[in-house]
């Protein structure tokens, strides 16, 4: 028998479950549910609490979704999601009961009444709120000097951590309060623009406002009466749980249901300019030449030649920050994270970031793009952080001295316009 995992469409806790099996190569079912069904007896006989999700393995069932979590992370070894070591492995487990405790709780009270699932109460979204931004000032701090939780590459912390906040990410968490975790959101826009996240939860855009639910500013009177209704309910919920969860199943949330994960991508802009103004220049071409070079003044004579200043376009781009940069690793973090959240557009763009200056002094992050077509906004939509840089287009037909800037852009491995190298990263 198959893994097959009951849960309904959305649910943000099964996201760690399939996020996992994705990384392992497992596969799981994920039959049609219906909230209703979750008091059944034979619903109750894998699930003691009714609670979902609840995996069904061919030797019983698993409730609680961090233990199921944790069992799928176990089925390869390879893969190393509980951590290269078992010290490891215990790190991974601090961060997921982390944040069984610190973050899912208010996140789901701030969350769960915008999308309809329980009803609004202003003292505790406000409580939530602040519960919620105390959790993400301990990840803050911690991921200061980190790309993820644990180790050098994502892990079942990760995972864990990411499907907590995915939803308030989307819905509630707007730019004046993302604006307090910079490398929160560093670390959450790297790992949900992974491939296999991205499988799971789609395409996550962070809130342009924060959502509110609908009439929030409920009378008095009517807030009295919710009291004594909920009285009334104690009395009679086992009955009326069931009834609860199906009006949950069937109401469609109103600013942005879950089952939009994920999303069937439309045409890429610049799929549509190969096919409507096809170029000579082939992008993997260039790249396999500038990989496989023993020699970068040949090199860049072979580009140069195949350059197409119709179909192409080259762009210099430096930060706008760098009086920010003294500590160099931290600004390797930043641009790696800048060249791993730009893979949307690699078919049709060459890039190298250089971080040049001295450690403890102003760092300077500066790179030399060669796009396809006449605008660097693809690149922008493509990925956030490009915003944070300005962008000068190199004119054509380009001059010596830009020819010149280019090749020291792209193949200098010591210094860059007077300063030396620090780091570099390429983007092909």
């Amino acid at each position: 028998m198959a893994l097959k995992l009951w849960t309904q469409q959305g649910n943000f806790r099964a996201f760690k479950v399939l996020i996992a099996a994705e990384y392992n190569g497992v596969d799981i079912e994920v039959p049609d549910f219906s909230a209703v069904d979750n008091k059944s007896p034979e619903f109750l006989a894998k699930s003691p609490l009714g609670r979902v999700p609840v995996l069904e393995t061919p030797s019983g069932s698993i409730f609680e979704s961090n233990a199921i979590a944790r069992y799928v992370a176990r089925m390869r070894r390879d893969t190393e999601l509980c951590g290269v070591s078992f010290f490891e492995s215990g790190q991974v487990d601090s961060w997921v009961d982390f944040c069984a405790h610190e973050l899912e709780l208010p996140a789901t009270v701030w969350v769960y009444p915008v999308i309809g699932y329980m009803p609004h109460n202003a003292a505790a979204v406000a409580k939530a709120k602040a519960d919620l931004a105390r959790g993400l000032e301990t990840l803050e701090k911690h991921l200061l000097d980190k790309t993820y939780l644990v180790g050098d590459k994502v892990t079942l912390a990760d995972i864990v951590v990411v499907s907590a906040l995915v939803y308030p990410v989307k819905l509630v968490m707007d730019a004046e309060y993302r604006k307090a975790f910079p490398c929160v959101m560093r670390w959450f826009t790297t790992c949900v623009n992974q491939p296999q996240f991205v499988a799971v939860v789609g395409k996550v855009e962070p809130a342009k406002e924060e959502l509110t639910p609908a009439g929030v500013a409920a009378a008095p009177a009517k807030k009295e009466a919710k009291k004594e209704a909920k009285k009334e309910k104690k009395a009679e919920a086992p009955k009326k749980e069931a009834k609860k969860e199906a009006k949950k199943q069937a109401a469609p949330a109103p600013a942005a249901p879950p089952a939009d994960a994920p999303v069937k991508k439309e045409v890429h802009p610049y799929a549509v300019l190969d096919k409507e103004k096809p170029s000579p220049f082939i992008n993997d071409a260039w790249k396999k030449i500038y990989s496989n070079t023993s020699d970068y003044n040949d090199c860049m004579k072979q580009f140069w030649e195949l350059f197409d200043a119709e179909g192409w376009s080259l762009w210099i781009c430096r930060y706008k920050y760098n009086a920010e940069n003294k500590k160099a690793f931290m600004v390797s973090n930043l641009v790696s994270g800048f060249v791993q959240r730009s893979g949307e557009i690699r078919k049709w763009a060459f890039g190298v970031m250089q971080i040049t200056g001295e450690e403890g002094k102003e760092l300077i992050v500066s790179g030399a793009w060669l796009l396809r077509g006449d605008t660097v906004q693809h690149l922008k939509d493509a990925n956030d952080d490009a915003n944070w840089y300005d962008w000068e287009k190199i004119a054509t037909p380009v001059s010596d001295a830009d020819k010149a800037l280019i090749q020291e852009f792209w193949c200098s491995e010591t210094t860059l316009e007077g300063r030396p190298i620090i780091d570099c990263k390429v983007f092909k």
